[in-house]
């Protein structure tokens, strides 16, 4: 990071205390756009670019199209160590329990760990979990918000073609709401860091869906999801 700062000449700023890491990036594209979202210079990243974001007064940093866990863990750690003291990691996700609604919001409680980057923080084992407290602020926040929200754990793996259909069934019959990429790793990587780590998956696809996919319920609703991420993690860093 300091090579970065060297050679782009980025000064020595410390990073928004919150940041999400925003998986597809349209939804970041949308508030540059409307000018809700500014770059962020002092970023020290080569792969990256920030964009900090006004909401509810909150100022908040995002990354956008951190794909698939050892990505966002990249990125974490370089947040981690510019700064940020929350990062949530907000992402599309597959519907894996029948009777969520589409589109829906679910706040990860515990990921299973099918992917690899979760095994170089933590002992092998079934799943990981997220801090109670950034659970519990995230979704009052998003709940408040009158949005569909349900809590509870997420399958995520690192094969998103090899989601199949025996797979979907098992994580099902144990109780997963959702297929995401990055929520395992990101749980991880704060445990073995002593940092708070969050993931809200935005449920907008399913296998036996006949309707729309990748309906995430537009940019007005995704601004929605960034405020109350905000306000969580105001009331989870204690203001």
């Amino acid at each position: 990071m300091e090579s970065v700062r060297g050679l782009r000449n980025i000064p020595a700023e410390s990073v928004p205390k919150i940041c999400v890491l925003e998986f597809d990036g349209d939804l970041t594209d949308w508030l540059v756009r409307e000018r809700l979202a500014l770059p962020f210079p002092a970023w020290p990243c080569f792969h990256t670019s920030m964009y900090r974001a006004e909401c509810d007064g909150i100022g908040i940093g995002i990354v956008a199209r951190t794909i698939g866990g050892p990505y966002a863990v990249l990125v974490a750690e370089q947040l981690a160590a510019a700064g940020a003291q929350l990062i949530v990691g907000l992402t599309s996700a597959g519907r894996v329990s029948a009777d969520l609604p589409l589109p829906c919001l679910v706040v990860a409680s515990s990921a299973i760990r099918d992917e690899g980057a979760s095994c170089h923080y933590l002992p092998p084992g079934l799943s990981v979990d997220c801090r109670p407290e950034v659970v519990e602020e995230l979704r009052k926040e998003l709940s408040a918000a009158g949005l569909a929200v349900r809590v509870g754990p997420v399958w995520t793996t690192d094969a998103p073609y090899r989601e199949t259909a025996s797979d979907l069934r098992r994580w099902a019959e144990e109780g997963v709401l959702a297929v995401e990429m990055q929520a395992a790793s990101l749980f991880a990587f704060g445990q073995a860091r002593k940092i708070r780590v969050g993931a809200v998956a935005m449920v907008s696809n399913a296998v036996d869906h006949d309707g729309g996919q990748f309906d995430t319920g537009g940019e007005a609703q995704g601004w929605f999801v960034l405020q109350a991420i905000a306000r969580a993690g105001r009331a989870i860093l204690g203001g």
